[in-house]
């Protein structure tokens, strides 16, 4: 098409404002946090639209294609602290890893290793339980194997996990409170300094009354819904695991849409009750992705949780 005349232009920019759009950004250009400070709260898109930073690494940890996870190290010799990433998206195939590798590498450049498990989810073979469970399982357990090849600090490792992820990561830590003799129970807790969910699902059972899409998805992740899987739920349900026996950090948007404060607050609530060491770090003015945006002004909270639960050397 030609160019727009003046007249042109102006219904144009009329149009623009009576919609409420905005011009999208390059994908290049991350607004500065005082930007964003001003401006909504970070989108899926907005996430989605940067270049996906590579890792230094991409390694199987099983022989399902979806069984791999990505290694992104610090400079220097290490022996480098580790986190465990469990990435989100409502457990489903249609979101994979790539969408917290921002967080990772920006984690790595502040000096922590960072081990992002892909597993299988709901859409793919194997996905949803008890699949799903399995594979976090044993990609928490490949850490032995990746500290014999690469310079990791296995006395320095978090657990963290974002939305659906920070379910997994809890309910990692709550392994060894599984029936005996079931087959995803762990012998003991995890040798980890602590969790760090961020805006993680912490009840299954109430998350699933809702309406959102990751709410809808639970009842797809356990093949039924609280009431069809009763035992399912009480296996795979972080809030009736407890006591975890590690520190816990519920890092919370205020203004997050998809997963509440509620979740964060109840879980905190019963945890205490138990004695255990858990807080949450709740972030004004935040959503749900701000969490994951090393861009937003929410992301050195998020940092500093990772490296406080991580400690000194």
């Amino acid at each position: 098409g030609g160019r727009l005349g003046p007249a042109g232009a102006a219904a144009c920019l009329a149009a623009l404002a009576l919609a409420g759009c905005a011009l999208p950004q390059p994908p290049a250009e991350q607004p500065s946090p005082a930007a964003r400070q001003a401006t909504k709260n970070v989108s899926w898109g907005e996430i989605t639209a940067l270049a996906v930073p590579p890792a230094d690494q991409r390694i199987a940890y099983g022989e399902d294609p979806l069984q791999f996870g990505e290694l992104r190290l610090p400079a220097g010799a290490g022996p480098h602290p580790v986190v465990v990433f469990l990435h989100g998206g409502c457990w489903r195939s249609e979101y994979d890893l790539a969408h917290v590798s921002h967080a990772g590498a920006a984690l790595a450049r502040a000096g922590v290793a960072v081990w992002t498990p892909e597993y299988r989810r709901v859409g793919d073979a194997g996905g949803g339980w008890p699949g799903t469970f399995a594979d976090a399982a044993d990609a928490l357990a490949y850490l032995e194997v990746l500290a014999q090849r690469h310079a990791l600090n296995l006395d320095r490792v978090v657990l963290a996990g974002h939305s659906a992820g920070g379910h997994l990561a809890l309910w990692l830590a709550a392994r060894h409170n599984l029936p005996a003799g079931h087959p995803l129970r762990a012998t003991g807790p995890p040798r980890i300094r602590g969790i760090v969910s961020l805006a993680g699902i912490t009840d299954l059972r109430r998350y699933a009354q809702g309406a959102r899409g990751c709410n809808a998805a639970v009842s797809l992740l356990m093949g039924g819904g609280p009431m069809e899987q009763p035992q399912r739920y009480a296996l795979a349900n972080p809030i009736e695991l407890l006591p975890l026996g590690v520190p816990l950090r519920l890092v919370q948007g205020a203004a997050d849409p998809i997963v509440k404060l509620e979740q964060a607050s109840a879980f905190v609530e019963r945890a205490s009750a138990y004695g255990e060491e858990a807080q949450i770090d709740l972030i004004e003015g935040a959503g749900h992705f701000d969490l994951i945006a090393p861009f937003a002004p929410a992301w050195p909270a998020v940092q500093d949780a990772v490296l406080v639960m991580l400690g000194p050397d």
